[in-house]
This record gives structure tokens, C-alpha cells and sequence, in this order.
């Protein structure tokens, strides 16, 4: 369990909530960081369930292995609060959760979270659409999002990623600790990532020749796009003594 400010546990989330945006969830970042907050308490678990995600029987996918823990829980039935506990998905990161959210959320059941415009109404429909029985749920969700000024994300989520190296090419989320660290890119078959960014996170000392970024005095080959250094994902693990997996089904690379 890692407890955190409200600030830290939204900047935390941030990195992943607007990748998968930008990949094309359906959710606003928003009513997203909204609804982590509400379900966790501003918590998050070893097991990375986000959003109450509850095991009922679902086979396992990319995403989802088939772990589960059970936890105490309670649901809104027939105007009362009852106590339970249930069964929910465990997930190996936050990225993870958040792309079988979305598969969840591509039922016919959620077409109308999908079809939402604004903050307002996709929470209304997360409501309408049977995701939380809490008949303040929406209520609840609207209330965070202006308490916190999440809209922006949804802003930052839409605007145009801007490179020139890069273009056209696929990103890969790089992976610690269950949260997304940065976004590489795959080019020719080879992950780039930011340099400094993600060097410095991993405790190396991050420089530039003036052609070459370098680790830790170590010269790496090197590519810059709009002022940023970025250099194979390989090659700085290499010089960090860092282990990586890549994860082929999810196009993910986690750092060990």
C-alpha cells in the first residue's frame, strides 16, 4: 500500500490515465482520476484495482492474469448500506487496470459512458448504467473533479503530441513499480525512451555531448526530437544494471 497527498496520488496516475486516453479509452481523464480517488480513498494497493473491478466469474485476458484478492466492500441495496466482501481482479500495474477497464467499459451495457461528452453526463452514466449502486455516485464524482481541477487532463489529453522523430510511431509504456514511469516509442522494432526523464528516476547521471546523451559519463547512441534526448531502452537498463521484460500481448516493458 502506498499512501500519498491527493496531489501526489493524481500525478501518480497521471502518465497512465492520459496514455490510455490518447490509445483511446472512452473515458474522460477526468471523471477517470475522479472515480480512483472515490473508490481507493486516495490509496493505492499492491493489486492496483482502481475502480472496485470485481472478479464474477470473468475469464482472464492480456490485461487481467486471474489474480483476486478478497476485500470488504459494501453495496446500496433496497436503500440501505449493506456490508459484504467480494472478490476483485488483481493486476501487476495501474496500466494494466485501467485497459481492462476499458475492455469492461466496450460492453453494450456502457454505451452510454462511451457516448458521453462532458464530465457531467459520463458520470451520470456510470451512475445510470449500473457501475457503482451509490445513488450519489455521480454527485460524488462531479464534486472531485471541480474540487481538484481535473478537467485539465481531459485538455492535455486531447492535445496533439508533438514529434518529429517519432512520427508515426507506436508508443510503449515503460513500467516500475506498477505505475507507468514514461512513454517510450517503437522504431524499427527498437524502444526509445527519454532520456533524462527516465535515467534520472532510475538514480543515473543524465548529460549531452552536444550529439550524445550520456549515463553516467557512458556515451549512448542517441536521437533528439524537439530538444529531448532519447536513447534505447536496452542500452540505458544496460548501463543503469537495470533488468527489463517486454510484455508482447500488452506492448509494455516493466523494469525490474
Amino acid at each position: 500500500m502506498v499512501a500519498m497527498t491527493r496531489q501526489q496520488f493524481i500525478a501518480a496516475l497521471v502518465p497512465a490515465v492520459i496514455q490510455v486516453r490518447r490509445e483511446g479509452s472512452p473515458m474522460l481523464p477526468s471523471v477517470r482520476l475522479a472515480q480512483y480517488i472515490l473508490e481507493t480513498g486516495g490509496v493505492i494497493h499492491s493489486w492496483y484495482n482502481l475502480g472496485g473491478i470485481k472478479v464474477l466469474g470473468a475469464s482472464p485476458n492480456a490485461y487481467w492474469q486471474g489474480q483476486a484478492v478478497v476485500k470488504g466492500t459494501w453495496e446500496h441495496v433496497d436503500g440501505r448500506n449493506i456490508n459484504t466482501s467480494a472478490a476483485f481482479r488483481a493486476y501487476s500495474s495501474v496500466y494494466h487496470f485501467m485497459k481492462d477497464q476499458d475492455l469492461l467499459f466496450m460492453k453494450a451495457r456502457y454505451d452510454r459512458v462511451r457516448l458521453a461528452k462532458t464530465p457531467e453526463e459520463q458520470a451520470q452514466m456510470l451512475l445510470a448504467c449500473g457501475y457503482a449502486t451509490d445513488p450519489a455516485y455521480a454527485a460524488k464524482l462531479i464534486a472531485i473533479i471541480n474540487s481538484n481541477g481535473l478537467r485539465q487532463y481531459d485538455n492535455e489529453a486531447a492535445a496533439a503530441v508533438k514529434t518529429t522523430v517519432f512520427q508515426g510511431a507506436k508508443t510503449v509504456p515503460i513500467l516500475q513499480g506498477g505505475m507507468v514511469e514514461v512513454i517510450g516509442y517503437e522504431r524499427d522494432g527498437t524502444v526509445w525512451v527519454p532520456a533524462r526523464a527516465l535515467g534520472s528516476r532510475l538514480g543515473g547521471k543524465i548529460g549531452w555531448t552536444g550529439s550524445k546523451v550520456t549515463v553516467n559519463s557512458q556515451e549512448l547512441e542517441s536521437l533528439l526530437d524537439g530538444g529531448t534526448g532519447y536513447v534505447t531502452m536496452r542500452a540505458l537498463a544496460a548501463s543503469l544494471n537495470k533488468k527489463i521484460e517486454w510484455e508482447p500481448s500488452t506492448r509494455t516493458v516493466t523494469i525490474i
